[in-house]
């Protein structure tokens, strides 16, 4: 907030369309929208926050952008989606109070910023979890499907031009599916196989019912639990603790054939173990769309895998993203002008 007025001096950090600068004001009438599009890189395709990578400012420009960020009250994305640029203006900038990072996943960047604990308790950040729930839960869906009618099988039949004896496709509906991790991305998964019919799990750390799960597993149950499910569906985002958590137990221990789907943080599979469970089949399918290395590496036997399909972390991906994502920092400044909570906040513990 800005002297008495109540208004919220917002800089634009990353390119982010004039008709979105725009309706965030028309939703929230007590932000004002600072923006210069010559100071930002022109964005390559939907929700390119990051924008071209040839762009480069001058001296002068750099100097500008620096000083209209170091203006700001809050930020709409970290500068340059990059953490030393978040690091040098939360240093420079006394009077910053809020930024809202455009990816779901933003809490890894803040960390890398390396800020001290006081700018820590200071800035509230938020990150956009949640708005991409849908896409990745339909990816999830079509994962899960995709392994359920043996997709690889099928494509190869019609490559070699097949004609098989009639073979058995797995049911959704006869299937058990355990979801790791129901925050938004995870409940927009549950509620959707939910509808086509599975009987879904899904893994808990508060206990609190979720719509369309019909049994709550203590994480520290995982091990066991994957042994009696058909699919397992990784949503979890990377910190220290979900790293590698779906390794060498929770794979030895799944039920032979079982479908994965992973749509959370590529750092929750140890790809190593996973390369090794579908090797031997005990993981039947695995569709994937982030990993432990992005962009993922030549040399990966994941890309030619004849049981994995690869996705390149592209299924969140939508021209409506942008939209949504501005949307939800209308929301969140009218909750931070109120004094009400905000939304998708980071813990700046685990970064998640």
């Amino acid at each position: 907030m800005t002297g008495t007025d109540n208004r919220l001096r917002v800089v634009a950090a990353v390119p982010l369309r004039e008709d979105l600068c725009r309706m965030i004001e028309e939703l929230e009438p007590r932000v004002e929208m600072i923006r210069d599009p010559a100071l930002l890189p022109p964005m390559r395709g939907p929700a390119d926050w990051a924008g071209d990578p040839d762009y480069a400012r001058t001296p002068s420009a750099q100097q500008a952008f620096d000083e209209l960020v170091d203006s700001a009250d809050a930020l709409f994305g970290i500068p340059d989606v990059d953490p030393e640029a978040l690091a040098r203006t939360v240093a420079a900038n006394p009077r910053l109070r809020w930024v809202m990072t455009t990816a779901a996943g933003g809490g890894a960047t803040v960390k890398a910023a390396g800020l001290d604990r006081a700018d820590l308790d200071r800035i509230v950040f938020t990150t956009s979890a949640g708005v991409h729930g849908g896409p990745l839960a339909e990816f999830a869906v079509f994962g899960v499907m995709a392994g359920a009618k043996n997709l690889p099988r099928l494509l190869a039949d019609q490559r070699d031009r097949t004609w098989p004896d009639r073979w058995e496709m797995r049911q959704l509906d006869e299937m058990t599916v355990l979801v790791v991790g129901l925050g938004g991305i995870g409940a927009e998964c549950a509620r959707r196989f939910h509808a086509l019919g599975a009987h879904v799990w899904g893994t808990t750390r508060s206990g609190e019912p979720v719509a369309g799960v019909d049994r709550l597993v203590p994480l520290d149950e995982l091990v066991d639990a994957v042994a009696q499910v058909d699919a397992i569906v990784v949503t979890l985002p990377g910190t220290a603790q979900t790293h590698h958590l779906i390794g060498r137990d929770v794979l030895a221990a799944v039920r032979p054939g079982a479908i994965l789907a992973s749509v959370g943080r590529g750092s929750v599979i140890d790809e190593a173990e996973l390369i090794g469970a579908l090797d031997d089949g005990r993981i039947g399918f695995a569709a994937l769309d982030v990993f432990e290395q992005e962009p993922l590496s030549d040399d990966s036997p994941l890309w030619g895998h004849p049981s994995v399909l690869v996705s390149p972390h592209t299924a969140a991906l939508s021209s409506k993203e942008e939209e949504r994502i501005a949307r939800r920092f209308a929301e969140n400044a009218a909750r931070l002008l109120d004094g009400e909570p905000l939304t998708a906040v980071v813990d700046t513990v685990e970064f998640y």
